[in-house]
């Protein structure tokens, strides 16, 4: 994080020739938006008096509260270095925006007001950082001669494959270098399962730092693999019969020395009373915050048995077919993670479900229960039951019933954006169900 000041962003965007800024901000989906300015009215934007008319966002304001104040988190400042203007006419910058009202208090439906709020409650606990680490997986398809998307794969490659045969391997090169270029640590980049699947993991950071970054993650990939004729997309489930793309969020908590509050090296698997409550809340509500980890109808296609993302709520120190896992390094790498998130969730909202989840387990002392060691795929309904097992939604129906019958979520996403929440998934599905499908049509159009 940069503690950057308003004289050190003008003095950079002079130093850098920035020409325009990005003011980026999130909408209740997920997707970034932005108001671009040119770099003249940089000093404007940095004294928080750049409006946008909010009734024009997803999840925002209705139309007579329209008008909206951007005020840029000064340590987000960012050189886009993947962006160049036409004949070498200077650079573009960006800076993360959290969203104010008229009366100049934050937007309580903004998904980074949410987050910032959960960390504060999380502090209040005696807790000072929430580490957030993920692993987002993504597939790029071909483009037309029209450049629109294909079903096409980049490659034929599979897990941990060489070019030629990972025929996508400059692609994932090229993200990597513009991520180290705008100073991303960067741990590893490999081909996934699937044909055409890919994965690039950066180094853990603060939750809002993570969600930053995760953000502008996913708007790099996507403007790269466009520069090599390809098509980037974060749907968790594109292809029928192969593995879908997760997220594997990777998160613990640290005191203010920095301290691992997860890792006890004096217990069996070396997991503190914290994790194992963390754990516990995290199990509970599962079912709640499903909504905001694995928000769309497609979602939930990627959450079936036999393509290795998780459908039951377990723990385990090494399965895999657990929803969480513990990773076998210990010490100040100690850490959980959740296997159930996708790609397509907006990261502020999933990260504030799952630190909530996990502080309401710690708050009432709630049992993770026993790790399952036993591959939970190969199980019956039956022995799952008598362990106490239960499922994920298997619908983006069923993930709508559990977030609104739920008081955490409710408290945590905020009444504002709880309702708004439920109300646009609500229309999605309705909208979903009305849809005849191809499989319909094959299995009923010859024989009914």
């Amino acid at each position: 994080m940069k503690n950057y000041t308003r004289t050190d962003i003008l003095r950079l965007a002079k130093e850098n020739d920035v020409r325009y800024v990005r003011l980026q901000f999130t909408d209740m989906l997920g997707t970034v938006k932005n108001v671009e300015i040119p770099v003249t009215n940089l000093e404007k934007a940095l004294a928080n008096e750049v409006m946008f008319d909010g009734s024009s966002i997803q999840g925002f304001v209705r139309i007579d509260e329209a008008d909206m104040y951007l005020y840029p988190d000064l340590s987000s400042w960012l050189v886009l270095e993947w962006e160049t203007l036409s004949q070498n006419a200077g650079k573009v910058a960006r800076l993360i925006c959290d969203v104010y009202k008229t009366d100049r208090t934050p937007y309580e439906g903004d998904p980074r007001y949410i987050l910032r709020r959960n960390l504060v409650e999380m502090r209040k606990l005696g807790f000072e950082k929430f580490n957030v680490g993920v692993e987002p997986e993504f597939f790029l398809f071909k483009l037309d001669q029209k450049r629109r998307p294909t079903l096409e794969f980049s490659d034929l490659g599979g897990y941990f494959d060489l070019a030629p045969v990972d025929g996508s391997e400059d692609v994932r090169r090229d993200i990597v270098l513009e991520l180290e270029k705008m100073g991303f640590d960067m741990e590893v980049s490999h081909h996934e399962v699937a044909f055409g699947q890919h994965e690039i993991n950066f180094h853990f950071d603060n939750a809002l730092e993570a969600c930053d970054n995760i953000q502008t993650f996913k708007v790099l990939v996507k403007n790269v693999a466009r520069r090599h004729g390809y098509h980037a997309t974060f749907m968790p489930k594109p292809i029928q019969g192969i593995n879908g793309s997760g997220m594997h969020s990777n998160i613990s908590l640290t005191d203010k020395t920095g301290t691992n509050l997860f890792y006890d090296p004096n217990t069996e698997n070396q997991l503190s009373k914290t994790a194992l409550c963390f754990i516990g809340g995290v199990m509970k509500h599962a079912q709640s915050f499903c909504l905001v980890t694995n928000p769309t109808v497609n979602s939930y296609k990627r959450l079936v048995p036999g393509y290795e993302a998780p459908c039951y709520i377990s723990w385990s120190d090494a399965n895999r077919s657990t929803m969480i896992r513990i990773p076998a390094a210990r010490g100040n790498a100690t850490r959980i993670e959740v296997r159930s998130v996708d790609p397509s969730s907006n990261p502020y909202l999933a990260m504030s479900g799952l630190l909530a989840a996990g502080l309401d387990g710690i708050r009432h002392e709630l049992d993770g229960q026993s790790p399952v060691k036993k591959n939970l795929f190969k199980m019956s309904d039956v022995e799952r039951k008598r362990l106490g097992i239960k499922n994920l939604p298997e619908s983006l129906k069923e993930a709508i019933e559990y977030f609104s019958n739920s008081e955490l979520m409710k408290e945590t996403i905020g009444e504002v954006l709880h309702a708004k929440l439920i109300e646009a998934k609500t229309k999605e599905w309705d909208d979903y169900k009305m849809r005849i499908s191809q499989w319909e049509l094959d299995k009923y159009l010859p024989i009914i």
